[in-house]
């Protein structure tokens, strides 16, 4: 199996721009980062910066997220998020050149928190709008939008495979072919979904996959989920993609896993 490396959620003791080259010296050759700016249009200077760490590291960037807005305040993207609709739709002009210019393929659109002063139909007709434009926007560089179910946030109305099924399907029922479930094992078993059986049903048009284990979002083997097992039936059933190491480790301890995973494979 081919991994890669998740630089938002780890290495993070290091500074953002020094990530890359961490996990080249760790041994991977992808990466991938949830939006790494604060704002959705960041300075060109700061764009530069940001190609030049991973070219210069020699690692292939192979995820990135749109701007999600304040992460840490417990924002969950701006898809549905009405009133800020001309920020995401400048954001995926960004986004789109970034793919361009290292060659990434895979985008993460966060769907964006229930907002208490409109109704959830008003929210979901936004976010279709915005999905066709992210779709459009990286399509003309071969780009894929990807729609993840998340846990942890009671707001955010995409917790199963389902939820976020109905929004791909919603998509490409209006002629927009490039987005898929972006399937992590992890929020779909700490929300209840039977992970198992998304695998069954739906492994071969997965979008990407990123792992945890549960309980506590670290390492495989730190917790009881059975992803090893989960990722090979995905791969016997035609998932062809890289899996994401998205977990919450220290870097002393974040990869020993691999060794004992690589013993035993």
């Amino acid at each position: 199996m081919s991994y890669t490396l998740n630089c938002s959620i780890l290495l993070t003791e290091l500074p953002l721009l020094e990530r890359a080259e961490a996990a080249g010296q760790a041994g991977f050759d992808s990466v991938e980062f949830w939006w790494p700016f604060a704002e959705a249009v960041p300075g060109d200077k700061q764009v530069d910066q940001f190609i030049a760490s991973l070219k210069n590291a020699g690692v292939q960037l192979d995820g990135l997220n749109f701007f999600a807005g304040d992460m840490p305040a417990g924002d969950r993207g701006l898809v549905s998020w009405k009133g800020r609709c001309s920020e995401f739709k400048d954001n995926v002009a960004v986004v789109a050149a970034i793919g361009e210019a290292t060659g990434c393929t895979s985008f993460n659109a966060l769907y964006g928190n229930r907002l208490p002063d409109y109704t959830p139909e008003e929210q979901d007709e936004l976010a279709l709008k915005n999905l066709a434009v992210a779709t459009e926007g990286v399509a003309k560089i071969g780009g894929t939008v990807l729609i993840e179910p998340v846990s942890g946030t009671e707001a955010y109305p995409l917790k199963t495979a389902a939820d976020a099924l109905k929004v791909v399907d919603a998509i490409k029922a209006e002629g927009n072919s490039n987005i898929a479930l972006l399937a992590d094992f992890y929020h779909l078993a700490v929300n209840g979904d039977d992970v198992a059986a998304v695998i069954e049903a739906h492994a071969k048009d997965f979008g990407h996959i990123q792992i945890a284990d549960a309980p506590g979002r670290g390492a495989p083997g730190t917790g009881n989920l059975p992803l090893l097992d989960w990722i090979n039936r995905s791969v016997e059933l035609g998932y062809t993609g890289k899996v994401a190491l998205e977990y919450k480790q220290e870097m002393a301890t974040a990869f020993q896993w691999l060794n004992t995973a690589s013993a035993s494979a």
